[in-house]
This record gives C-alpha cells, structure tokens and sequence, in this order.
C-alpha cells in the first residue's frame, strides 16, 4: 500500500537544527513503510533573501533515494509580496493531495508552514478531491519565543489568536520540548485573558512532546584517522581548543563565551574556535580581531562537524534568553554528547536541560566569570577518567534522542492507514 510523508519546513541549507530534524524523520521514513517522502521547503533565493544563515550549497549532504525536496517557485509577480510563496508552497500540496495515496503532512515552524499545510487540506476538500490525510504540527521553539511572544509584547492579540487556532486544527500538536509546551500553555493564557478564548486548555491537554530525532549514526565510532585529518587541516590539535559551533548570536552566548575566554588562565593552553554563520559574527569579529587565540571557522559542514566535536577539549554553548529567543532543546548539545571528546558547558536556559540532562557543567547564563572558571576547570583541572565517565553518561543519555526511536514514538498513535509500522528490513 502506497504511504506518503509531506513534511513542510525551512529545509538545507538553512543552519538550524530544525532542518536536520525534518531530514532526519524524512530518512527513517523510508525504512518505516512510507513509499513516498517529500520535504516542501522554500526556493534558495528567498531563504537567502530572508537573510537567514545558509551552509555552502556546494557541501550539503544528500538525502536519501526516495527522498524528494521540492522548493515551489512563487506564484504571482511582484503585487504578490510573500504570499506569493506561500502559495507556491500551498500549490503544491493541494496537487498532492489530489492524488488517492493516504498522506502524514508535519509541519515545522507553526509560522507559516502550519498556516499552509491547512489552507491545502481546506482546498483539497473543497475541490471534492476527499483526501486521506493526517496533519501533524510541531511548535519548535521560535514559534513561541519569538512569533507568539512578540504578539503578546506588542499588543497584537489577533494575529496570537490565528496561529494557536491554526496550531489546535490539526489533527496531532506537538512541541519539541516540555519547556515548549508550558511555554505554548503559558501564552494560550495571556491570549485567553485578553480575547476571552479557550485556547490554554486546549493546549494543556493536547499539546504533546516530541523530542528532536538525531542521526546518532553519524557521530558514533568516529574514525580517529578522519578527526585527526581534519583538524590538521584546519591547524588544530586533540584537546587544544575550546569548540563554539552554532550560530552566531548574542542568545547563544558568544559575547560572555568570548569574554570569558579573554579573562581564563585556560587561554594559554587552548585556541577558542567559533563556528559558524549568523548576525553578530561581524560584531564578534571585531571584539576578538586583537586575540590570535581565538579562531573563526564560517564554512563547516555536516560531515566535518562531529569531527571538529570530537576533538575539542570541551564544547561550549553558554545560550542566554533575549526577548526574541531563548534555547528551547538545543540540538547541537546533544550531537556533541553523542560525538564523544571534552565535556560540554551549557546553561540551564529553557530547554537545555532536558537536552544534556544531568551530564554537562552547567553555569548560570551570562555569568562570564562563572565561564571562565567552568573553562579552566575542565581544561586545566579535569584529569582523564573524569573526562571518560562525563563523556560515557552523556552519550548515554543523548542515545535517547536517536532518530528512528523519535521517528517511532511519533507515529505510535498513526492508523495502518498512514503507517503500518513494520520496518523495512
């Protein structure tokens, strides 16, 4: 019987690990009984256009025989501002559902992914093509922290009020962390208070979590030769330096990482390697321009990524909540977990904690002193068997995040209808 996965989203190359959770159910898709996987994502022009951070084209990894992306190009001229995308990416969704092959669509980014999985599915019905389709969506953390929270701030209640209507329409809800469903819950209430909805129950007892699905694969029994290769080529040593690699904002923390660093006694034994694209890497350029220690790496990609992890002597993401973000998993966390090599510091800011468990050095968010010290420690102080047991508890607890098991817990619920749940083999 023939099954379809439609998953809509900001796909490759966009650097987030959003895209990397939608490529990874895409692939475990194909070994689940789906004969038909399609990613509906946004042309190259308009991810570049929106100014969002992008991996070189030429070094995406590619997906999966099976595996189709499609990037609809816009519908209308230039009287047709951006939803001319989304109506290209709505466009093309009704075709597919016209065809009679029962469809899973899981929209990512409730802004507006959700918003188009659901006009396609109204349209498709109207039209009398009946389809056999069931909607997933998933809040993946800027969908509060950012859309809905900017709403509340600004008094814009009715545009709140669409995108938890919108959300509550489809058939699962889903959030990628439990800090995200109490903060989807918390803000239901203060639009419940302000329009005298009902939408904060709703929430409560539907909204579910459905962690991040990583390709632990892909950091797992590293081969030392490849790691050592490709840290000679990018000048660095085993354990000789401290490892940022995300992107580059002032909520990750980069600015205390990088003060921290200045004022550490660890300095003189590590470099500070910052990887990775975003919107205050030219204003961290220019803070660190004078510190030969610190190096900048803007064009990694995914295959040397679990290298660079494995060789660092600690991996450090210090996030810190702004008004328009705040860590809500932090998937890069549990990849280095799983890569294996020094330790990670994080903080305990919205979701991080469920994502490194009780296995990182945990400092409190924009403590630059506190970071300085968690540096020195691990780099000056932390003795081999202390590094061994960190490193085994924590790739033991991010072994919980395994693609294929969050694929399968998400879909228990599904009828043999949309997936009949025996593996390919």
């Amino acid at each position: 019987m023939s099954r379809r996965l439609v998953i809509v989203v900001r796909a490759d190359p966009v650097i987030c690990g959003h895209s990397g959770e939608a490529r990874n159910l895409a692939e475990v898709a194909l070994t689940r009984g789906f004969t038909d996987v399609r990613v509906l994502t946004w042309p190259i022009a308009a991810l570049r256009a929106a100014g969002l951070p992008l991996k070189p084209l030429d070094r995406i990894m590619p997906y999966s025989a099976g595996v189709t992306v499609e990037r609809p190009e816009p519908v209308g001229d230039y009287r047709v501002p951006d939803g001319r995308f989304m109506a290209g990416l709505t466009g093309r969704l009704v075709e597919l559902l016209a065809e009679p092959v029962p469809t899973t669509c899981l929209s990512m980014y409730l802004a507006p992914h959700t918003a188009v999985v659901q006009d396609a599915v109204s349209a498709a019905r109207a039209a009398g093509y009946a389809p056999e389709v069931r909607t997933m969506a998933k809040a993946v953390g800027s969908d509060v922290t950012n859309v809905i929270r900017s709403c509340l701030r600004e008094g814009r209640f009715g545009a709140a009020v669409v995108l938890f209507t919108t959300f509550l329409a489809n058939d699962e809800v889903l959030a990628v962390s439990e800090y995200t469903r109490q903060e989807i819950a918390a803000a239901a209430e203060e639009v419940d208070f302000r329009c005298g909805t009902r939408l904060a129950e709703q929430c409560r007892e539907r909204v579910s979590v459905s962690y991040p699905p990583i390709d632990t694969s892909a950091y797992l029994d590293l081969d030392p030769v490849l790691v050592d290769t490709a840290l000679k080529r990018r000048g660095l040593e085993r354990d000789g330096y401290v490892l940022f690699l995300s992107r580059v904002t002032r909520a990750k923390g980069i600015f205390d990482l990088v003060n921290a660093f200045f004022g550490s006694k660890a300095r003189s034994r590590v470099r500070l390697v910052v990887a990775g694209t975003g919107p205050a890497l030219p204003e961290v350029r220019a803070l660190a321009r004078a510190d030969d220690r610190i190096v900048f790496l803007d064009d990694v990609d995914d295959e040397e990524k679990p290298l660079l992890m494995r060789g660092c002597a600690a991996y450090a993401l210090p996030t810190r909540p702004e008004p328009d973000f705040v860590e809500t998993f932090g998937i890069a966390l549990t990849e280095k977990m799983l890569a294996g090599g020094g330790p990670v510091i994080t903080t305990v800011t919205g979701g991080t904690g469920e994502a490194v468990g009780d296995t990182a050095i945990i400092v409190e968010a924009g403590d630059v002193a506190g970071i300085a010290a968690a540096l020195d420690r691990v780099v000056l102080d932390m003795g081999p068997e202390e590094r061994r047991i960190m490193e085994a508890r924590a790739r033991t607890h991010a072994m919980a995040f395994d693609r294929t098991r969050v694929f399968d817990e998400l879909f228990c619920s599904a009828s043999p209808k949309f997936w009949d749940q025996s593996p390919i083999t």
